[in-house]
């Protein structure tokens, strides 16, 4: 998975916590658990603030 996959990241994350409120997770939580997810393999400088949100928006989307 690369930064850019966001959908399947978004899912991953739903998976990975189901608990959590996607709209409360802070960029910097963000960040790590996407690095995190299992097959994720991509580099850590290529994220930005763009891509975070997008990752964030489509967990939220996920979840409703």
């Amino acid at each position: 998975m690369k930064w850019t996959d966001i959908q399947d990241i978004a899912i991953a994350l739903s998976d990975a916590h189901p608990d959590v409120d996607p709209k409360t997770v802070r960029f910097t939580e963000l960040y790590g658990w996407v690095q995190e997810l299992p097959g994720f393999d991509d580099d850590p400088r290529r994220s930005g603030e763009k891509i975070l949100e997008a990752i964030q928006q489509a967990w939220i989307d996920d979840v409703e």
